[in-house]
């Protein structure tokens, strides 16, 4: 803790020259991506050694709020004040990739190709697809011109990307929407209260300011969500419209399901991370410790997700913090030491010694403990 907190703070601009400004990562944050990315390739190992082989990497990108009433502390978009990661995860593996910590003001849409970069860095070599999911604050221009490069083809660790990330609403775009005919919409799922969810291609072309005129044309999947009749959303209407944009071509039912599976992933992670695991309890004034303690936190997140995969029961492996504490981590023994030798009792169900046992023989040490009859 002591070197967290001998941490160099970088200082900010001023406010007049830069309203939100992503502080650069110190060094020893630095430091702990790259524990981090080590530590996601040893666990993809360990998955190939007991014939688990991952070779599929879905990116799931999203931002989260820390609520912090303190001085240092930023306001944030929901009226509070804290800091806004954003963060990347795994969703094949359930691991953390990598995260940019940033301050609550600092808008979720500003700048998301660090992160992406660090996350697909992080992945390991033998994967053999690779793909990206986002929400409307991944609709960013830099980001769609990384990820369709034509340099990801020749890429080590599966090539080219496939992605899909929900859209920005424009004007534009809702004209767009507006001008496809009832017909045209195709219904592929029905909600428990009888909203019908429907899909249509939407012929848009964007025209924004940064758009590059050799930019690579993108495919724009609109989402209808229409009300039974005599039902209405809040706002009084009767149908929602949603537009996922993507390079990847097939029925867009189905890519719509898989866009949408990612609210289970990364809003997961989040929610286990903060209020779980202390990610959600900022230790300090500094930016920089505050940095390191979330990465610290999403470094446990993976070891657990690992002990969860590797180790425990398919019926286990869903298991949430609360319960994991109580299969692993509540278990009552004692430590004694005999002739140079330290011995560990336990007193707990045999099943649950066996899960402690099946950690100790995947995550094997240099002087692995002898089990006792």
């Amino acid at each position: 803790m002591q070197k967290i907190l001998n941490i160099v703070i970088l200082g900010r601009p001023q406010r007049e020259v830069h309203k939100s400004f992503i502080m650069p990562s110190s060094a020893p944050v630095e430091g702990l991506q790259s524990v981090q990315a080590g530590v996601v390739r040893r666990i993809a190992q360990l998955y190939a050694e007991q014939q688990q082989p991952l070779r599929r990497a879905t990116v799931d990108q999203e931002a989260t709020i820390i609520e912090r009433h303190k001085e240092a502390a930023r306001a944030h978009y929901e009226g509070g004040r804290g800091y806004q990661p954003m963060v990347a995860i795994w969703a094949e593996a359930d691991l953390v990739l990598a995260d940019e910590f940033r301050d609550g003001h600092v808008p979720a849409h500003q700048e998301p190709l660090t992160c992406a970069k660090l996350a697909f860095a992080a992945l390991p070599e033998n994967i053999q697809e690779r793909y990206f999911r986002g929400a409307s604050a991944c609709h960013e221009n830099s980001l769609f011109g990384w990820l369709q490069h034509a340099e990801r083809a020749q890429e080590p660790g599966g090539g080219r990307i496939g992605f899909a990330v929900s859209a920005k609403r424009s004007a534009e775009l809702v004209a767009a929407l507006a001008q496809i005919p009832d017909q045209e919409w195709q219904t592929y799922d029905q909600e428990a209260d009888g909203t019908l969810r429907q899909w249509a291609e939407v012929d848009f072309v964007p025209s924004e300011p940064g758009e590059k005129k050799d930019s690579q044309l993108l495919r724009y999947v609109g989402l209808r969500l229409l009300k039974p009749q005599g039902s209405l959303f809040a706002d009084g209407t009767d149908r929602h419209h949603q537009v996922v944009i993507t390079n990847l071509e097939g029925d867009g039912a189905k890519l719509l399901k898989w866009h949408r599976a990612k609210a289970g992933t990364v809003e997961h992670v989040h929610d286990e991370v903060k209020n779980e695991l202390g990610g959600g309890h900022m230790p300090s004034q500094h930016f920089a410790v505050n940095a390191a303690w979330f990465k610290l936190a999403l470094l446990t997140y993976n070891i657990a997700s690992a002990i969860k995969g590797l180790c425990l029961s398919p019926e286990e492996r869903t298991a949430r913090f609360k319960k994991y504490r109580l299969l692993l981590v509540h278990l009552a023994g004692r430590m004694s030491r005999f002739r140079c030798k330290l011995r560990l009792r336990f007193c707990a169900r045999p099943e649950a010694i066996a899960r402690v046992q099946k950690v100790w023989a995947v995550f094997a040490l240099p002087r692995q403990a002898t089990a006792f009859t």
